[in-house]
């Protein structure tokens, strides 16, 4: 299981990743660069919280999980 450390290192890293992508997008689709920077930040902190909160929840789905052993030595 993930720890909460993880988690939000994880969504942190991928957003500042994702979000220059969003910009560099952003910038050539508009030609402005103060629009696509405030696309990018916009975008990168709504996802980085719904990102933390997706992966916590599936923290706690077993699906596709091994089993543990009924027994341990």
């Amino acid at each position: 299981m993930e720890s909460v450390r993880r988690s939000v290192a994880k969504a942190i890293s991928w957003r500042i990743f994702a979000s220059i992508i969003t910009s560099l997008i952003a910038w050539l689709l508009t030609g402005h660069f103060d629009v696509a920077w405030k696309i990018g930040v916009l975008d990168g902190m709504t996802k980085l919280v719904v990102y933390f909160l997706h992966e916590r929840l599936w923290a706690r789905v077993k699906f596709g999980l091994p089993k543990p052993p009924e027994y341990e030595i």
